[in-house]
């Protein structure tokens, strides 16, 4: 199919997880950022794919802009003016504080039905919970990114408790995941801080705020979510789209949101990086202990078996590079006609090995907990994180 600059069609490929982790992020018009001058666009990678049926009305993604994180760039007009990736008319889908099986399906079968892909900031503590949902969202061809350990506001933590947020929530969901994660980071609340910030640039992750919120977590109607989204992008006229992928408007609304952005006219720009996120070793051997306590939470409740969701690319699209000439400056963009457009085929072996999990009797699975109402969720800045809809979703 094609959708502006995009040609989604069936290429033949791996179908090993570690070429479904970061292998499925390539493939599509593919632009590198860097906030260096020496800034190399990635040979795209090949990957199994789904076949994009032609039809009328499928997003697509319009280009894939590889970003360059060793200088710790920030991203996000709401708070960042640093840099801006994005043209008119162009989105980038990111979804927060997941997985949530029951929800996060429901968003992943939306984004098929598109043959789109959108940024996943994962939660810890979710992650470990159900570490096939995290594999079954890199297979789909998204990125996986980091939202800290237990969605605590960084803000108020203090410098030793922020990091241990930071530091376990990344070495948690690149243990669930297999294979190492992006170095893309989001706050909870978007409440930064400047000691948190210099954190993560020294340790080389880029840092996403957002521009456009959907406020899904203030109504269960998926219609007033839509509204809330389309309103907001009609007067920005572009964006990175904030939706949460526990919340129930957004996995009843986000279809209608797809459509819609379809009908209008809007393009999807993925977002996947240059390099792959480290760990630190102490951090590591917390998530593997806390991955083996839960694995007795996760075999007690039996979940449905996973759908194979193949990632979604295309071959033959120019590479482009993206380079600020300064934070505040014009941007250029640069065809390079001697790079290829295609990203080698990786390995096939993970990059992280995945110890087999503990059995554990199985038990009758107890009713799902009520959801929180949507209204006790606090603003998304300058707020605590001992809320009600906190503990009902990130509890133990």
């Amino acid at each position: 199919m094609t959708t502006g600059n995009t040609l989604c069609g069936a290429q033949p490929g791996r179908t090993a997880l570690a070429a479904a982790a970061f292998a499925v992020l390539g493939g599509l018009l593919t632009a590198s950022w860097s906030g260096s001058s020496h800034a190399q666009a990635q040979p795209a990678q090949q990957g199994r794919v789904e076949t994009c049926t032609p039809r009328p009305g499928r997003l697509g993604v319009s280009r894939i802009v590889e970003i360059d994180t060793a200088s710790g760039p920030r991203f996000g007009q709401q708070q960042y003016k640093d840099h801006d990736f994005l043209r008119d008319g162009e989105v980038v889908l990111t979804f927060d504080d997941g997985p949530l099986r029951r929800h996060t399906r429901a968003v992943l079968d939306a984004l098929a039905a598109h043959c789109t892909q959108a940024t996943f900031y994962m939660v810890g503590q979710m992650a470990l919970v159900d570490p096939e949902m995290v594999r079954e969202i890199a297979r789909g061809g998204h990125t996986v990114g980091i939202h800290t350990w237990s969605h605590r506001n960084l803000k108020a933590a203090g410098a030793a408790n922020a990091t241990r947020e930071i530091e376990l929530g990344i070495s948690a969901v690149q243990r669930a995941l297999g294979q190492p994660v992006a170095p893309f980071f989001r706050f909870p609340y978007l409440a930064d801080s400047p000691a948190m910030l210099g954190h993560l640039a020294e340790r080389r992750f880029a840092v996403f705020s957002i521009d456009i919120d959907s406020r899904d977590f203030r109504t269960q109607d998926p219609r007033t979510m839509q509204r809330t989204v389309m309103d907001a992008l009609k007067a920005r006229g572009k964006g990175i789209l904030l939706f949460h992928d526990i919340q129930t408007s957004t996995a009843r609304g986000i279809a209608g949101v797809l459509d819609e952005l379809a009908s209008r006219g809007y393009k999807v720009v993925h977002t996947i990086p240059k390099m792959q996120a480290t760990t630190i070793s102490s951090y590591d051997a917390m998530a593997e202990a806390e991955l083996a306590r839960r694995s007795k939470v996760a075999a007690a409740n039996p979940m449905a078996a996973r759908s194979v969701v193949w990632p979604m690319q295309s071959a033959g699209v120019p590479v482009e590079q993206y380079r600020p000439e300064s934070a505040s400056g014009p941007a250029a963009v640069l065809r390079n006609p001697n790079r290829p457009a295609t990203r080698p085929a990786p390995v096939s072996a993970p990059a992280v090995p995945i110890a087999p999990i503990p059995a554990a009797p199985v038990q009758a699975a107890p009713p799902p907990a009520p959801e929180a109402a949507p209204a006790s969720r606090p603003g998304m800045r300058g707020t605590t994180d001992d809320t009600d809809w906190r503990r009902n979703i990130f509890q133990n």
